[in-house]
Order: structure tokens, then sequence, then C-alpha cells
């Protein structure tokens, strides 16, 4: 029995019963022979430490564009914040950990540069749509490797996809990160726009404050608990009904004084100019982007409307702007 073998019987012996166990996987598109060290959730999990989109989230807008400062959340930050509380949460439940982190940490894959405001604008101007959670999809199916993806697990993929508000995954460690990803940008929001000079922390309404807490360690301590509490044991993950209303109620609070404010958006009309500039420049010049995109178009038959959203989506708020003023912006005349 190699390595992988006993951790696949681990999980077995020690996991809940209504855990995904890795040996129980729908597996993968593309049928590969197992890793003799590591489950297949594991071995997902580390494909997408090592993808080029995870790396890029570093320097992708959360909500905040271009703050003046180091301690802002990033998407990479954000993703990170989101793995530790799902593992916690797993943990706790006895769920599997490794299915938990890997979805995690590729849920938003998929982002705009420039947070929800890119996402919207693309959404807008793309005949085919656009959703994050789609695109986290789609990048690992086929944008990442030349076109040859990740090939990653049908598990790893569903929980990826359906990490949204309006979506529900079908394992209990996809939910756990549904939750997750909440709880997470909720609290870490909050926190930035304290830092931001946004709210105030005593500005937040008592009827969530006194109910959850008056600091972000009191309400992820309240949240994470109230998940584990109410989840033990049972066939799903859920919160109690005051817990989750307070949190729902938090939620509507910061999309009406900080998602939504001035002080913290003013900047979004310009990003969203930008990338329908952007977008309608690649559309009419495929062939000025990235080798890999250009064929997709010629040797996929991917629709090129589609691969400029591709192409606009999978960069990062500097290369954006460097592009935009590439082409945008006259260059100062050199006598060469």
């Amino acid at each position: 029995m190699n390595i992988r073998e006993q951790q696949e019987a681990f999980e077995k012996t020690y996991l809940s019963p209504y855990a995904s166990l890795s040996s129980a996987s729908r597996g993968r598109v593309r049928s590969e022979e197992p890793c003799d060290i590591r489950p297949c959730y594991q071995r997902d999990r580390d494909r997408i430490l090592h993808s080029k989109a995870f790396r890029r989230m570093k320097h992708k807008t959360q909500v905040f564009l271009a703050p003046k400062g180091d301690h802002y959340r990033t998407r990479l930050t954000h993703t990170l914040e989101v793995a530790q509380i799902g593992r916690t949460i797993a943990r706790a439940l006895r769920m599997n950990e490794d299915l938990t982190e890997a979805i995690a940490l590729g849920h938003d894959l998929g982002h705009t540069p420039f947070g929800h405001s890119g996402e919207a604008i693309l959404s807008k101007i793309c005949p085919y749509g656009f959703r994050h959670s789609q695109q986290s999809v789609r990048i690992v199916e086929l944008l990442e490797k030349n076109g040859r993806g990740l090939n990653l697990t049908w598990e790893v993929k569903n929980g990826m996809a359906n990490h949204s508000t309006h979506t529900m995954p079908a394992t209990l460690e996809g939910k756990i990160i549904r939750l997750s990803d909440k709880i997470a940008y909720i609290n870490h929001d909050i926190d930035d726009a304290i830092r931001g000079h946004i709210i105030v922390e005593n500005e937040i309404p008592a009827c969530y404050t006194d109910v959850l807490g008056h600091s972000s360690k009191e309400r992820l301590n309240t949240l994470v608990h109230d998940v584990i509490i109410n989840s033990a044991g049972k066939n799903n993950i859920i919160m109690s009904p005051h817990i989750e209303e307070a949190m729902l109620g938090l939620r509507k609070y910061m999309f009406d004084h900080v998602y939504t404010n001035p002080k913290a958006k003013g900047e979004e009309k310009k990003a969203q100019h930008l990338l329908a500039v952007l977008y309608d420049y690649y559309v009419k010049h495929p062939h000025e982007m990235s080798e890999e995109f250009i064929r997709l178009i010629e040797s996929a038959g991917e629709p090129v409307e589609k691969v400029a959203c591709d192409y606009i989506a999978g960069m990062t708020d500097q290369f954006a702007i460097s592009k935009y003023e590439e082409l945008c912006v006259p260059s100062s005349w050199k006598i060469y």
C-alpha cells in the first residue's frame, strides 16, 4: 500500500460519513495515473497553487482600487483567508480538508482586474456574458497550460462554479467555502474600510454587532463557531437563523456604505471605461493578444469576443492600465 492509498484508507476511517472521500471522486475529464503520494484533491490543490492565474491574483483588486497602503486585501489575500476559514470549519466537522482548500484556492481565479466593477462591465459588453465563477472553471478547464487546463476533479470544479450566493455546490466541502467566502469578505472588507476611513467601528449598527461582535476577531469567532455548532453531525452546512440574519444584514450594510461609497469606489467608472476600450480593441485586433489566446481562436474555434474577454479578465490591474496607456496615450517623442 503506497502513501496515497494509506491516506485514502485514513479518510474512510476518520472522516465524517458526509465527507467527500478522495477515493470516491467522480474523477477527471482526462484519466490520469494516480499519484503514489497525494490523493486527488491534494493534487488539485497543488495544481491550482502553482498556476499562473493564482499568482496573478496578488495584483488584482479585492474592493479598493489602487489603495495607497500595503495592508489592504488583494484578491490573493482574500483567497488565503477564505482557505483558512474553510479549513478550520472542515477540520472541526471532519470534512475533506484537501477538497475544501482546493475549492477555496480556485474559487476566484476568474476574477477580472478592478474587482466586481470589472466583472460588471465585461458581463455587459461581452455577448456571451461574464461571471467570475464560470470564468474560474474555464481557466482550469481550458486557459491554463496553453489550452490543456489543469484537468481538475469534478468536485473541485463544482465547488468553484457554485461558490456564489445564487447557486449551491454538490458537496459539503463546497458549501463550507460558499459560507467561508462571505464570512471572509464581510469581515476583511470592514477592516479595510475602517483602515481607509470609509467607516468607523462604532458606526456599524448595534443590531448586527451586538449579535456578531464588536471587532473583526469577535465576528469571525462567532460566525465560524456558529457554522460548526449548527452543522455538526448533519448532512448540510448551515448557520443558526439569527446569526445568518445578522450576517446578511451586515452584508447589506456594507453594500450600502462601502461597496457603493464614492470615496471607495469613485474610480470605478474610469476602470470600466478602460476595460471597455481594451475589449473593443482586441476584438478588432485579435492577433495582438498573447499567442495562447490567438491559438484558441485559430485552432480551437473559440469566438473572438469570448477570447478577448478571457485575455482581459486574466490581466492584473497594472497590466490593464499599462496596456491602455500603450494603446491610447501618446508616448513622448524621442530622437534615436
